[in-house]
């Protein structure tokens, strides 16, 4: 039975499992990240619009989502929820609020699906067949099939899921550890001029956005708070663990890749992380292949998990067709599940079969960077209500807000930061990535306040998980 006296939407009398422990999570929070897909995906984007000062460009985003964990920490000490940052803007902000924050993480986790199928693919088929100039149906039936293959872990369970995730993650974190010491043994022979130049401003600013794309993912411990054994203590540690150890990721990574490969040959390339491992293993391109192969499609599900555990909330919430919180017997939202993966393939199928395939590409990884930014602008601004005066609203919570005096500062840095960023993308971005990118996300923006009053017309109603464990600052009910 739920707590509180909620009911949950008929044919949904399960509950999440919860069978996640804190060495589950950690795994979770890191793979997400996809240190190697994400350098490989982007990097050759990120070296096209700002060259080296691609590396400042990060440094600047990564301050904040580096306060984000911290956060989303505190705020999953005192409310663990499957839909995690909507869920905290309702109790805090208030439920309008919320409504329109559940469509920008919609979109933030859906738009962020397609740009990890469609390399999945492409870096099947050049490890298979290298030198096979593959037609858009042999790339559609490869992308499909690790649409498939990502359902399977996810259908099965959280537990499934957490073991195949490790296993993905020990080859991944041995492969990261291999290509750099690899790559500071041979800087003497293959280290190239480093030449910032004029710093291109618009380009700097479009990196920092679509950096929210390789700095996200370490909070997917958030969304699986209600499937931890300790759903009060444990979600949260894992983010920060996987947001510093991302930042260590690039840290490496990137100054190796840049200063050992001509500009030249990562700008534009769609995977600059082969172009760079040929120059250290000639003629070996299944070493860089491989792994990053693994990073991409654990990538793959664990994007989707977190998408699938907010949708099953909005549904038991009744904020979307409440079909969407239904379990199956391995106690996971089969059709959450199934409807997003479903709908992702179809919007696979229009970025292979269209005829400007690498700018609606683009488009898409910069809408998943765009509302992903937005969608921890949201959770930043969640946090500075809460830390200064939301909490007194809440005769649930006991705070003590000297004690989270750092974290109110970080809160509103991170709150200011993230806001100037969207702002600057609507001045930069048709420059960057093409005419007509700030209409079609102001649309989409536009249409939040649509669906924000669509689901408010739905009586929907909150459930408030209440685990096993209470932090000292939360008395028990």
């Amino acid at each position: 039975m739920p707590p509180l006296g909620e009911r949950l939407p008929e044919g949904s009398q399960r509950r999440l499992r919860q069978s996640f422990h804190i060495w589950d999570l950690v795994p979770l929070s890191v793979s997400s990240v996809g240190p190697l897909f994400s350098v490989a995906a982007t990097g050759g984007v990120m070296a096209a619009d700002a060259g080296w000062w691609t590396l400042p460009a990060i440094a600047v985003l990564a301050v904040p989502f580096i306060v984000s964990s911290f956060v989303f920490r505190l705020l999953n000490r005192h409310f663990p929820h499957a839909g995690a940052s909507y869920h905290w803007s309702a109790r805090v902000i208030g439920k309008t609020a919320s409504r329109y924050q559940a469509w920008i993480l919609i979109l933030a986790y859906f738009l962020s699906i397609p740009p990890i199928a469609i390399p999945a693919g492409s870096y099947t088929l050049a490890l298979i067949a290298p030198h096979y100039h593959a037609p858009a149906t042999v790339q559609m039936a490869m992308t499909l099939f690790w649409i498939a293959f990502a359902a399977v872990p996810l259908l099965l369970g959280g537990r499934p899921t957490a073991r195949i995730t490790q296993v993905f993650f020990c080859v991944e974190m041995v492969s990261l550890a291999g290509f750099g010491v690899l790559g500071a043994f041979n800087w003497h022979r293959l280290s190239v001029p480093v030449h910032f130049g004029k710093p291109p401003i618009g380009g700097i600013l479009i990196v920092a956005v679509i950096a929210a794309t390789i700095l996200d993912g370490w909070e997917i411990d958030s969304y699986a708070a209600e499937e931890s054994q300790r759903p009060r203590h444990h979600p949260g540690v894992g983010g920060i663990i996987g947001a510093f150890g991302a930042l260590l990721f690039y840290a490496v990574l990137y100054p190796l890749m840049l200063g050992e490969t001509p500009l030249a040959q990562l700008a534009g390339s769609t995977d600059p992380l082969a172009v760079w491992s040929h120059r250290m293993l000639p003629g070996e391109p299944w070493a860089m292949l491989v792994p990053i192969l693994l990073s991409t499609a654990g990538g793959l599900w664990l994007t989707s998990f977190i998408l699938t555990r907010a949708l099953y909330a909005m549904g038991r919430e009744r904020l979307i067709p409440a079909s969407f919180g239904k379990l199956n017997r391995h106690h996971v939202p089969h059709v959450a599940i199934l409807a997003s993966l479903g709908l992702a393939a179809v919007v696979v199928g229009l970025q292979l079969f269209v005829s400007s395939l690498g700018s609606f590409f683009n488009l898409v990884l910069s809408g998943a960077g765009f509302f992903l930014l937005a969608e921890f602008f949201l959770d930043s601004v969640t946090a500075t209500v809460f830390l200064t005066t939301g909490h007194k609203r809440l005769p649930d919570v006991q705070l003590q807000p000297h004690a989270h005096r750092l974290l109110t500062a970080g809160a509103v840095f991170s709150s200011v930061v993230m806001g100037a960023l969207l702002v600057c993308f609507f001045i930069y971005g048709p420059k960057a990535i093409g005419v007509g990118v700030d209409q079609t996300f102001a649309v989409l923006l536009a249409l939040g306040v649509a669906f924000a009053w669509w689901a408010g017309r739905r009586s929907p109603s909150t459930f408030h998980f209440e685990g096993l464990d209470v932090p000292k600052e939360v008395p028990v009910p």
